[in-house]
């Protein structure tokens, strides 16, 4: 952590090996001239050697209360455990400058000839070593708030400018003339052979598909049955083109249904495979979609088709990297020639990066 540069700035928000120099000086100095008297009263070899032993004792204390930060940023990186964070630092500086002086005065006492500072002046001494030291300190927090604020705001550009591309996208997919051919002829069809009531459903289905994609805005996460209904109306429009011949297996427990889930991946990982796969009699095409360790499966066996249609690179990478900006958790893909599978994790609110972090903190 001292050694690699990349490390430092990642968990202190700076490359802080000036500063911690800076410091410890500061703090060593303040030190001496609470702890001890003028060079008037002593000579300029126990001057120093008083400054060496506070000099040492600065550095144990820094780098004891550096090392808790970075553990505690690493456990709370959270906008939202800042106070607690905190919180625990500043217990932690305490203790480690009380625990510190305990342990190095205890030891110097042993030493013949080593005087040390009676207890009720060291209580005095130690409260503003410890005022001081969280001072300085408190200069790493707002470096690092600051940073990570800055780091918020630009991943909630990025993640909102991705979902309005995948929005974009999505409605250029269903405004292309082949769509609205295939739609037109279905719909047709309907009307010569089925019910007035099997047209209007089919009207009201894909009515639904243009609604969620206008209406979904700029979330960034939906609960899963607002995708399932999105999907199961897309669906809706394919099966009355494909029949029998395309089938969707539903396996969703009804305890999932509100858990959160990237806007429009679901049925975009439907509408790939529906786009790349053979539909026919002899090969229809069955998805899967079921939740397996909290995570929504997509899963169906591969059947390529000889042409493939003209990708509008909508897909796997658009939605992985939504995951990514918007959660820690990862999309997982399978693929081993024979079956193609994603997983999808199931997501709750405290899984949601810091990317809409309060700037009025």
């Amino acid at each position: 952590m001292l050694v690699n540069k990349e490390k430092r700035i990642e968990y202190l928000g700076f490359n802080d090996i000036w500063f911690s120099v800076v410091g410890i000086l500061i703090i060593s100095f303040v030190t001496y001239y609470l702890f001890n008297p003028s060079l008037d009263v002593v000579s300029l070899t126990e001057a120093v050697l008083s400054w060496g032993g506070g000099l040492l004792f600065t550095i144990i204390d820094w780098f004891i209360n550096r090392a808790i930060m970075i553990s505690l940023r690493k456990k709370y990186p959270a906008f939202r455990d800042d106070a607690k964070r905190i919180t625990l630092f500043f217990l932690a500086v305490v203790c480690t400058v009380i625990l510190v002086d305990f342990i190095g005065t205890s030891l110097l006492s042993l030493i013949p000839g080593v005087n040390v500072v009676d207890y009720q002046s060291r209580i005095k001494v130690l409260l503003s070593i410890i005022f001081l030291t969280i001072m300085i300190l408190a200069i790493y927090e707002a470096i690092y708030y600051n940073i990570r604020l800055k780091k918020s705001v630009r991943e909630e550009e990025q993640s909102k400018q991705i979902l309005i591309q995948a929005q974009l996208d999505a409605l250029q997919n269903q405004a292309q003339p082949h769509f609205f051919f295939n739609t037109l002829n279905t719909l047709r069809d309907i009307i010569d052979q089925n019910s007035k009531e099997d047209a209007k459903e089919f009207v009201d289905k894909l009515s639904d598909i243009y609604r969620f994609l206008l209406e979904a805005g700029n979330d960034n996460l939906i609960p899963l049955k607002n995708e399932l209904r999105f999907a199961k109306a897309y669906i809706h429009i394919q099966s009355e083109r494909f029949g029998n011949n395309l089938k969707l297996n539903w396996d969703i427990p009804e305890t999932s249904l509100d858990a959160m889930i990237v806007p429009m991946s679901l049925q975009l990982l439907l509408e790939n495979a529906i786009k790349h796969n053979v539909i026919s009699k002899a090969k229809p095409l069955l998805i899967n979609v079921a939740v397996q360790d909290n995570k929504l499966v997509i899963d169906n066996k591969m059947e390529p088709k000889s042409t493939q249609l003209p990708s509008t690179k909508v897909g796997l990478a658009n939605i992985e990297k939504r995951f990514t900006l918007i959660s820690r958790k990862s999309i997982e893909i399978k693929n081993d020639g024979n079956r193609f599978m994603v997983s999808l994790p199931l997501l709750t609110q405290s899984d949601k990066r810091n990317t809409d972090a309060d700037t009025n903190h």
